[in-house]
């Protein structure tokens, strides 16, 4: 699949395979902004956000009635002087894309009216000197029911899309992660087959959209061939992208040479990784499908395109070091765990007065000018330190680190090879002193989540007060101007003080005699219960269940107060589930007891319970 990348400001990274009179009934995708362009992936859903990427390199066929976007976090905004961690550029909005979108074109939706693609490029698979390894490509088909954030207790209408993957042996196939999001049924079928085969999804990979599949059926391995991988390749060699995009029901190959390689704004994931910017046509259902060079060994997998007036055949492939990061954490963990983050945001230091006045004598480093306080940073690093050195290797003052013969590369790339748990030697400048300390890598944990993990949002429901968590997907849902610009700015630049910090907002107040008054109240962020802070939606759940005071006191943002008699608010809950047709009255994650677990909230630098 593909991304395309969307511009709220110039141009944008689009699928060439564009949704007009259906984009309505298509199912949330994100959508990223990087400065001047934007990608989006647009695998299984399409949402239409102005600063958040979509997937969209998959083709589908949906039967939702809504459009939506995701965000895709990890973005930097271009022209700042800032960088974001482990190497972006500088961004503090921790999961907003600044100027552009990037969508990936994964899945291929079908019967859909207005389409237009380009076939410019596309070539027939006969004009290979060896098509023995495009056997190795498979179709995807993928049935999708994504949750409702709005009203977190249903889901939407299910839609269906087609991508593409690839055999890399041992049982197992690879495809983009936005291909299969909020998957109830993945299918594959073989080149020259016409059955289709129940796949399972093994690991989703969403900072780097990358899925990990498994076939039980013994008659779809007869004859199946595995890929190799292959190295990284360079400037300018010739690469071949297989996969079944939209234009017609078989294998399609396109011809093009790599273009550039560096480090890329991911549409679909939270990540900035390693990405192979080429020139060969990746369209809508292209994403999961392999890239491969001359020796037709498999260099990478095609998942995003960027679109715009000003230039043409952008797509992107992810690299094998990428996809084999993915699958050597499988391998370790028995799931994926995720890339590691650095935990810092930095800031150039070209300028020569700056430098001089952190004491820096050489034209390198980076400044370190904020520190994620759940991050092992916190307990080693310091505002204002400047990073000279990553595990020996010196960063350059503009955060680019040698890379091959006579390139350089932004040093997220060197925390990019690390896995979660992993230990980086820093060499930092403190006060004019260099020193050497450890820190221990781990993926980033988001205040707001850019996805939702497992099949439902967390809510819970008292006296029609409706209760859940502020996360990309339901901002994406309810609209920028729904949500509040508070919400907003939290979302994009607040940091989760300790572990298991979210945000609860009060999403709606479904009306009864019980709430009389506050039927208006809607996506305000509830900040205390009966006096206490909360921490989670969790930790709300569970001061409800063991309040015994005769009144609910709400305390939300802005100090607004709601107040609910306690034996009142009980008595009315079994008619409002009634009256709204709402099976329960919390989500099933809110049954689990809950469990204390003493942290250190820096804010306050006490012990709490969460």
């Amino acid at each position: 699949m593909a991304v395309a990348v969307t511009s709220c400001r110039l141009s944008q990274f689009t699928s060439t395979l564009i949704f007009r009179s259906s984009l309505i009934s298509q199912p949330r995708s994100a959508t990223l902004q990087i400065s001047n362009g934007s990608i989006t992936p647009k695998a299984s859903s399409h949402r239409s956000r102005p600063s958040n990427p979509q997937r969209g390199s998959s083709s589908s066929s949906s039967s939702s009635s809504k459009s939506s976007g995701e965000n895709i976090p990890g973005r930097s905004k271009d022209g700042r002087p800032n960088s974001y961690a482990d190497g972006n550029g500088g961004r503090e909005d921790i999961g907003r894309a600044q100027s552009t979108s990037v969508k990936s074109f994964g899945k291929q939706r079908k019967d859909k009216k207005d389409i237009r693609f380009d076939l410019r490029q596309q070539v027939e698979p006969e004009n290979l000197q060896n098509s023995a390894f495009l056997n190795a490509v498979v179709k995807v088909y993928c049935t999708h029911t994504t949750p409702d954030y709005s009203l977190p207790w249903q889901k939407q209408r299910q839609y269906t899309s087609t991508g593409s993957a690839f055999i890399i042996g041992d049982g197992k196939l690879l495809t983009n992660a936005h291909c299969v999001e909020y998957d109830t049924q993945v299918k594959v079928k073989k080149r020259g087959d016409d059955t289709k085969y129940v796949a399972k999804v093994l690991a989703r990979g969403v900072d780097c959209d990358i899925a990990l599949l498994s076939v039980e059926s013994k008659e779809f391995w007869e004859g199946a061939e595995s890929l190799n991988f292959g190295r990284l390749p360079c400037l300018q060699d010739a690469v071949t992208v297989v996969g079944y995009p939209l234009g017609g029901d078989t294998i399609s190959v396109t011809k093009g040479v790599v273009s550039r390689i560096e480090v890329t704004s991911y549409a679909h994931g939270s990540s900035d990784l390693l990405g192979i910017q080429i020139d060969a046509a990746i369209n809508p259902g292209n994403s999961g499908g392999p890239a491969f060079n001359e020796q037709g060994e498999c260099i990478g997998v095609a998942f995003q395109v960027y679109r715009s007036e000003a230039a043409e055949n952008i797509g992107y492939v992810i690299p094998t070091t990428v996809v084999s990061h993915f699958l050597k954490d499988y391998e370790r963990n028995g799931k994926y765990t995720g890339f590691p983050s650095l935990g810092i945001f930095w800031q150039k230091l070209e300028n020569p007065a700056l430098r001089a006045c952190l004491k820096v004598q050489s034209n390198e480093g980076v400044l370190v000018r904020r520190v994620e306080p759940i991050s092992d940073s916190n307990n080693v690093l310091k505002e204002g330190d400047v990073i000279v050195s990553f595990d020996d290797i010196r960063i350059g003052c503009e955060g680019t680190v040698p890379f091959r013969s006579s390139e350089r590369i932004a040093f997220r790339y060197l925390v990019s090879q690390k896995f979660a748990g992993d230990v980086a030697e820093l060499g930092i400048i403190r006060a004019g002193k260099l020193m050497g300390v450890n820190v221990v890598l781990n993926p980033r944990v988001h205040l707001v989540p850019y996805h939702i993990d497992g099949d439902q949002p967390s809510y819970i429901i008292i006296a029609g007060f409706v209760f859940t968590t502020l996360s990309e997907p339901l901002i994406d849902e309810e609209s920028e101007d729904s949500i509040g610009l508070k919400l907003l700015a939290k979302a994009s630049y607040s940091l989760a003080r300790f572990k298991g910090e979210r945000i609860v907002i009060l999403s709606q107040v479904l009306a009864n005699e019980a709430n009389i008054g506050y039927e208006d109240m809607s996506n305000q962020q509830v900040l205390k219960f009966n006096g206490t802070r909360i921490k989670n939606i969790h930790h709300l759940a569970h001061l409800i269940d063991s309040c015994k005071d005769q009144d609910l006191v709400f305390e939300f943002e802005d100090n607004y107060i709601a107040v609910l008699e306690r034996k009142a608010a009980t008595a009315a809950l079994p008619c409002i589930l009634k009256d709204y047709g709402i099976p329960s009255e919390r989500s099933s994650d809110l049954l689990e007891p809950y469990l204390y677990r003493e942290v250190v909230d820096p804010a306050r630098n006490k012990e709490e319970n969460i």
